[in-house]
């Protein structure tokens, strides 16, 4: 008898150390209302380093886009979410030569520089898709909007259409069009929980990405009650494999991997609401390093390229447009009682 209840006690400590093990566990799940929005914001800095016979070029480009998800329709584990650009802002400068673009403002210093240029931004703005998400992993199904996109940015042009074509495949889309960014885990996770996520992103003549996410789960940051995941981003770059047709230049050959962060860069961090159901902010920063063989007019020329590049998102329930008006006003504080 005394080893009957031994054996039931030990069992019972089984399932409640069970128990508490799945209670501990974080849950990360994007919390979806019909029609009722969300918006996030990602700005991305890009600064290159390019050496080409004794000679170096540095490029800095800054970027960020405003969109807006309006939850649409769902059936049974999909949802039809729609994505919006509510806003872009651009910054290119190649050797002290800037070019701007700001959808917010009405004035757009440098667009004499490069008007082609600034239509292509301009044509971002306001661009619209169908997402399908499927909310058992989180995945993007399938995104509807390509041939309007796509028309859009080609503004005509027969080539640009022919290159953006090849540019914005299904694949690319879909990760273009990733309210998680692939950042947050496909289920439960305790703390010191480690998992991988792969991605490819091939863009035609331009080339392909490799890019693998290793993350940990932290627990709750500090002082707050959001879950805190570090991420340990790698990405090798490899030359594209067929014709650059559209293009003024081909990278005939080469690759570009992953190093060290530079002494300035942020860690790569995510930190979600597990309230809201959204990321409340994140941080990925990466340094690339490595040769290509870029063939110009016949000549093939080399070149090393050093690039550092950080991008940062914001969740908000309320547009994160500069002056933009919040959904739900403040409420006014409470008169002092006498």
């Amino acid at each position: 008898m005394s080893r009957i209840r031994l054996g039931v006690a030990a069992l019972l400590c089984v399932a409640l150390g069970a128990t508490v093990t799945a209670q501990d566990k974080a849950t990360f799940a994007i919390k979806l209302e019909k029609d009722k929005a969300f918006y996030q914001k990602m700005s991305t800095t890009v600064t290159q380093i390019i050496k080409v016979q004794g000679q170096d070029l540095t490029q800095k480009q800054e970027s960020t886009f405003f969109f807006k998800w309006t939850p649409d329709k769902q059936d049974g584990d999909k949802w039809v979410v729609k994505q919006k650009v509510e806003g872009v802002v651009m910054s290119i400068d190649i050797s002290g030569n800037p070019i701007t673009y700001d959808s917010t403002k009405k004035d757009q210093p440098g667009s004499a520089g490069n008007p082609g240029l600034m239509d292509f931004f301009k044509n971002l703005d306001g661009s619209e898709f169908a997402v399908t998400l499927n909310t058992k992993d989180w995945k993007v199904e399938k995104v509807d909007g390509k041939d309007e996109f796509v028309k859009k940015l080609g503004a005509g042009s027969t080539q640009m259409d022919s290159l953006l074509k090849k540019i914005m495949t299904d694949d690319a889309l879909k990760q273009m069009a990733d309210p998680t960014y692939g950042l947050i885990p496909d289920g439960p996770k305790a703390v010191n929980d480690t998992w991988e996520k792969k991605q490819t992103l091939n863009l035609g003549p331009i080339g392909s990405y490799d890019v693998t996410y290793k993350f940990t789960y932290k627990g709750k940051e500090p002082g707050k009650t959001l879950d805190r995941i570090e991420v340990a981003p790698s990405l090798t770059y490899k030359a594209p494999t067929e014709a650059a047709d559209g293009l003024l230049f081909k990278i005939k050959a080469g690759t570009l991997e992953s190093k060290p962060l530079d002494a300035g860069q942020k860690p790569s961090v995510v930190l979600f609401n597990a309230t809201t159901g959204r990321i409340e902010s994140a941080t990925i920063s990466l340094k690339l390093k490595g040769d290509l063989t870029v063939t110009i007019g016949g000549t093939d020329t080399k070149v090393e390229l050093e690039q550092t590049q950080t991008t940062t998102v914001d969740g908000s329930n309320d547009s994160l447009l500069p002056g933009a008006t919040p959904a739900t006003p403040p409420t006014a504080p409470a008169p002092p009682k006498k």
